[in-house]
């Protein structure tokens, strides 16, 4: 299930790893008919083994219990609690059941504070939500060198560099335009010796490391996302340093998701910057270096799709 609405890319590369996996395609739902504020409302029964949404006008659709769940805006992930409570309480097998890690992990502020509760290492992020005057006084405390971000983003999209108080201001009044709340963070110092930004994404699966990739950017002055022009290197879990492993594990569960793609830096002592609910998928190999793992997860978390036997592998059908 994935929001159709979104241009994102991941659910064919999940597509195609259900296929590969169970021998067939997935059913696929569009997550926009089941927000809570859109005008359609579904519900879901268990009957005969199987998951039947239910939706006003429609015919139902009826799935095995095994529901893998991506691609879902961040402004609207709120609007799906009520479906993520439904698949918990009618015992889906799901990565994705659990709303308050995704709410955690969505509002980078819940992260920051969460972060701080576990100890997990971060650059110090202040909320902007007071006068001009607290404004400027959090810049300064941060060594005006900051990094102001949207409290809902993906993508690096609305992030600045900040070293003025021009600058500030004028992040302050798009913020205030486009009615977002907003963070300041240390900036980490993440250069490398030729003078590029420089951070990792770390793919974090049930605990363990299951991807990993280096970013640089040329940009000293753009965050270090692909989409913002930052370049890729494939490292896999294998060469990752230890400690940034580490981090990205204990970041991963300090929010609380068992799947998770982690953006830290080796500078700064090793900081972590936020982890993503759904990290998109890299052009490396996607499908079977992450896709796979991540839809072998679901299904191997099932005893009762395990005990069926390997005869009924083609009727697994994951939605």
């Amino acid at each position: 299930m994935t929001d159709h609405g979104s241009e994102e890319g991941s659910r064919e590369i999940l597509a195609d790893a259900i296929a590969r996996v169970t021998g067939q395609g997935p059913v696929r739902l569009d997550a926009r008919l089941l927000y809570d504020d859109g005008p359609v409302t579904a519900s879901l029964e268990r009957a005969g083994g199987l998951l039947t949404v239910r939706r006003a006008g429609r015919a139902p659709v009826a799935v095995e219990p095994v529901v893998v769940v991506f691609e879902i805006p961040p402004h609207r992930r709120r609007h799906l609690e009520g479906f993520q409570d439904l698949l918990r309480r009618f015992g889906a097998r799901t990565l994705a059941a659990d709303p308050e890690a995704w709410r955690v992990a969505t509002d980078k502020s819940l992260m920051v504070e969460r972060f701080s509760r576990d100890s997990v290492a971060q650059m110090e992020t202040l909320r902007m939500n007071g006068s001009w005057h607290d404004m400027l006084s959090a810049f300064r405390r941060l060594g005006r060198d900051v990094w102001a971000r949207p409290v809902l983003g993906m993508g690096g999209a609305d992030v600045f560099h900040v070293t003025g108080t021009e600058q500030l201001e004028a992040a302050a009044a798009f913020y205030r335009s486009t009615g977002q709340g907003w963070l300041i963070s240390r900036d980490a110092g993440n250069f490398t010796a030729d003078g590029r930004r420089n951070q990792h994404r770390v793919i974090v699966l049930n605990g363990k490391v299951v991807h990993a990739f280096e970013r640089h950017q040329s940009d000293p002055d753009r965050p270090c996302n692909v989409s913002q022009g930052a370049r890729t290197t494939v490292l896999g879990p294998d060469r990752l340093p230890p400690r940034l492993a580490e981090l990205a594990v204990a970041a991963t569960a300090s929010v609380g998701l068992p799947f998770a793609g982690v953006d830290l830096a080796a500078q700064s002592g090793g900081v972590v910057f936020e982890v993503n609910v759904h990290p998109a998928f890299n052009p490396d190999r996607p499908v079977e270096t992450v896709a796979i793992p991540y839809v072998r997860a679901h299904l191997s978390a099932d005893p009762d799709l395990t005990s069926n036997g390997a005869g009924r592998r083609g009727d697994r059908r994951p939605a």
